[in-house]
């Protein structure tokens, strides 16, 4: 288990992290998100041991983790950290990068690990090619799947995905994080997009204002968004009184409600057609199967 508590940062007399306290269990896939800026970042570091904490501690089982102060080289075996910019051999292939850590002493059993994991990651085709002639997407591949290699306790991945293409991340998501829960590997994600969380963590971090704001279940976060921020991580949303924080989805058009609305815009988006509308001097967004002309009077309901 990783125990962060009640730990602070400071960096360049900025402070950047504040008394946070939070804990992931084995096997865990736990979400880290907040505006850019927030510190999402810091925060792997910090676990990973690349910075000194101001004030409190991390552990993970028995061991508590260090910073450069205490440890010649930062990090721990046990730990892996994927940052935004890789550490690739370029001149070499991806299965020999993948393999770079990998014991040569038990060659069948390293090159059936290096096959695993290309598959993991969908690289079958690259894996004799060298590492400068792929994309920026193919190489933060190799990378998630270099981290892997040694299987790693704990895995600290920030923004795991963004440089791959929209039609390969999904199918990707699902093969990597259905890999740490078999393997039964820890993992935090810092992000800043929904579809790495919804459908894939068991539980959610809000890092605002350097602190944890919430600590919650994906549907509870989801259905209970607490401020304008994490209700625009999840959709388009809209503020309404007496209603609260309500996503476009939640609105319904209807023939007749004392809600009444003005449509500004319309947006087709694929499955539907997102409306903008005055409501009130204010603009509110409704998901609606049909197009409808700017001017209309619309009535809408909360769902």
């Amino acid at each position: 288990m990783l125990t962060v508590k009640n730990i602070s940062f400071t960096y360049k007399q900025a402070p950047v992290i504040s008394n946070i306290s939070f804990d992931i269990k084995p096997g865990e896939n736990v979400a880290l998100v907040g505006e850019s800026g927030s510190g999402k970042s810091t925060l792997l570091k910090l676990i990973y041991g690349n910075y000194d904490l101001d004030s409190g501690s991390i552990f993970w089982k028995h061991q508590q983790l260090f910073g450069p102060k205490y440890n010649l080289v930062t990090g721990y075996d046990f730990i892996k950290y994927l940052s935004q910019e890789f550490d690739l051999m370029p001149f070499t292939t991806v299965a020999e990068n993948i393999g770079k850590y990998l014991s040569p002493f038990y060659p069948e059993n390293k090159q059936r690990r290096i096959e695993e994991l290309i598959h993991v990651v969908d690289l079958d085709e690259f894996a004799n090619t060298k590492v400068k002639r792929l994309s920026g997407g193919q190489k933060q591949r190799v990378a998630l799947a270099q981290a892997l290699a040694k299987q790693p306790e704990l895995l600290l991945l920030d923004e795991p995905f963004s440089h791959i293409d929209s039609f390969k991340k999904q199918a990707l998501r699902r093969k990597v994080f259905r890999f740490l829960k078999e393997q039964n590997i820890s993992c935090l994600v810092a992000t800043h997009d929904k579809n790495d969380v919804l459908g894939f963590a068991d539980r959610v971090l809000v890092l605002h204002d350097q602190k944890i704001t919430e600590n919650s279940s994906v549907e509870q976060l989801y259905q209970n968004p607490k401020s304008s921020w994490v209700a625009a991580f999840f959709g388009e949303y809209n503020y309404i009184e007496p209603f609260g924080f309500v996503y476009a989805h939640q609105l319904k058009i209807v023939a007749h409600s004392p809600l009444k609305a003005v449509v500004k815009q319309c947006y087709f988006n694929g499955k539907n057609y997102l409306i903008e509308a005055d409501f009130n001097a204010t603009l509110i967004y409704i998901e609606h199967a049909k197009k409808i002309d700017t001017g209309s009077i619309i009535c809408f309901e909360k769902l």
